[in-house]
Protein backbone atom coordinates (compact mmCIF):
# COMPACT_ATOMS: atom_id res chain seq x y z
CA UNK A 1 0.00 0.00 0.00
CA UNK A 2 0.81 3.96 -0.80
CA UNK A 3 0.32 6.65 1.26
CA UNK A 4 0.45 9.72 -0.55
CA UNK A 5 1.58 13.14 1.64
CA UNK A 6 1.38 16.42 0.94
CA UNK A 7 3.92 18.93 2.82
CA UNK A 8 3.31 22.43 2.97
CA UNK A 9 6.84 23.15 4.79
CA UNK A 10 10.10 23.13 3.20
CA UNK A 11 10.85 21.20 6.63
CA UNK A 12 8.17 19.25 8.48
CA UNK A 13 7.36 16.32 10.24
CA UNK A 14 3.89 14.82 9.82
CA UNK A 15 2.66 11.89 12.14
CA UNK A 16 1.17 8.62 10.01
CA UNK A 17 0.96 6.75 12.85
CA UNK A 18 -3.27 6.64 11.74
CA UNK A 19 -2.72 5.68 8.44
CA UNK A 20 0.23 2.69 9.34
CA UNK A 21 -2.62 1.29 12.04
CA UNK A 22 -5.24 1.21 10.03
CA UNK A 23 -3.40 -0.29 7.37
CA UNK A 24 -2.36 -3.01 9.66
CA UNK A 25 -6.02 -3.46 10.22
CA UNK A 26 -7.61 -3.58 7.10
CA UNK A 27 -4.18 -6.20 6.49
CA UNK A 28 -5.52 -8.29 9.36
CA UNK A 29 -2.31 -8.95 10.45
CA UNK A 30 -1.92 -10.34 14.18
CA UNK A 31 1.70 -10.77 14.45
CA UNK A 32 4.58 -9.41 12.58
CA UNK A 33 5.94 -6.66 11.30
CA UNK A 34 4.99 -3.36 9.51
CA UNK A 35 7.35 -1.83 7.25
CA UNK A 36 7.07 2.07 6.53
CA UNK A 37 9.38 2.79 3.47
CA UNK A 38 10.15 6.77 2.27
CA UNK A 39 11.41 6.51 -0.97
CA UNK A 40 13.11 9.83 -1.70
CA UNK A 41 16.33 11.10 -0.93
CA UNK A 42 15.55 14.43 0.81
CA UNK A 43 12.82 12.95 3.24
CA UNK A 44 12.80 9.89 5.91
CA UNK A 45 10.89 8.18 8.61
CA UNK A 46 11.42 7.97 12.29
CA UNK A 47 9.50 6.66 15.80
CA UNK A 48 9.64 9.89 18.20
CA UNK A 49 7.05 11.18 20.88
CA UNK A 50 3.77 12.64 19.39
CA UNK A 51 1.96 13.70 22.66
CA UNK A 52 4.11 17.10 22.80
CA UNK A 53 4.57 19.56 19.20
CA UNK A 54 7.41 21.04 20.98
CA UNK A 55 9.40 17.39 20.24
CA UNK A 56 9.36 17.78 16.78
CA UNK A 57 10.12 21.50 16.91
CA UNK A 58 13.45 20.77 18.69
CA UNK A 59 14.15 17.94 15.97
CA UNK A 60 13.93 19.97 13.61
CA UNK A 61 15.41 22.94 15.17
CA UNK A 62 18.76 21.26 15.99
CA UNK A 63 19.25 19.52 12.93
CA UNK A 64 18.97 22.75 11.18
CA UNK A 65 22.11 23.94 14.10
CA UNK A 66 24.29 21.05 12.77
CA UNK A 67 23.08 20.91 9.32
CA UNK A 68 21.69 24.46 8.42
CA UNK A 69 19.92 24.98 4.96
CA UNK A 70 22.90 27.61 4.00
CA UNK A 71 26.02 25.71 4.40
CA UNK A 72 29.47 24.66 2.64
CA UNK A 73 27.61 22.71 0.67
CA UNK A 74 28.45 21.64 -3.12
CA UNK A 75 25.63 19.76 -4.56
CA UNK A 76 24.20 21.94 -7.31
CA UNK A 77 20.72 21.37 -6.45
CA UNK A 78 21.13 23.11 -3.35
CA UNK A 79 19.80 20.74 -0.78
CA UNK A 80 22.12 18.99 0.58
CA UNK A 81 21.05 19.31 3.99
CA UNK A 82 17.59 17.94 2.80
CA UNK A 83 20.15 14.32 1.67
CA UNK A 84 22.14 15.00 4.74
CA UNK A 85 19.15 14.81 7.18
CA UNK A 86 17.17 12.13 5.69
CA UNK A 87 19.94 9.77 4.90
CA UNK A 88 20.52 10.03 9.24
CA UNK A 89 16.75 9.80 9.83
CA UNK A 90 16.33 6.57 7.74
CA UNK A 91 14.43 5.65 5.01
CA UNK A 92 12.60 2.87 6.98
CA UNK A 93 11.24 1.85 9.78
CA UNK A 94 10.40 -1.91 10.97
CA UNK A 95 7.24 -1.76 13.84
CA UNK A 96 6.27 -4.92 15.67
CA UNK A 97 2.79 -6.03 15.58
CA UNK A 98 1.26 -7.68 18.07
CA UNK A 99 -2.13 -9.02 18.89
CA UNK A 100 -2.94 -6.43 16.01
CA UNK A 101 -1.76 -3.76 17.59
CA UNK A 102 1.54 -2.02 16.72
CA UNK A 103 3.95 -2.23 19.43
CA UNK A 104 4.57 1.45 19.93
CA UNK A 105 5.69 3.16 23.11
CA UNK A 106 3.14 5.38 25.30
CA UNK A 107 4.53 8.31 23.87
CA UNK A 108 6.21 7.08 20.36
CA UNK A 109 4.48 7.90 16.54
CA UNK A 110 5.68 7.07 13.48
CA UNK A 111 6.25 10.55 11.38
CA UNK A 112 7.47 11.31 7.72
CA UNK A 113 10.44 13.58 8.08
CA UNK A 114 10.09 16.35 5.28
CA UNK A 115 13.75 18.20 4.52
CA UNK A 116 12.96 19.53 0.91
CA UNK A 117 9.50 20.69 0.98
CA UNK A 118 6.73 21.37 -0.09
CA UNK A 119 6.27 18.51 -2.38
CA UNK A 120 3.67 15.80 -2.85
CA UNK A 121 5.21 12.23 -1.24
CA UNK A 122 4.74 8.84 -1.02
CA UNK A 123 5.64 6.67 2.14
CA UNK A 124 5.02 2.45 1.39
CA UNK A 125 3.94 0.24 3.80
CA UNK A 126 3.67 -3.42 3.38
CA UNK A 127 3.27 -6.34 6.26
CA UNK A 128 5.52 -9.32 7.09
CA UNK A 129 3.73 -11.96 8.77
CA UNK A 130 4.93 -14.16 11.89
CA UNK A 131 5.06 -17.85 11.36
Amino acid sequence: MIINVRTNQGQQFIDITSQVRSFVEQEGLQDGFVVVYVPHTTAGVTINENADPSVVRDLIATLNKVFPVQGDYTHLEGNSHAHIKASLLGSSCLVPVEDGRLQLGTWQGIYFCEFDGPRQRKVHLKTLASK
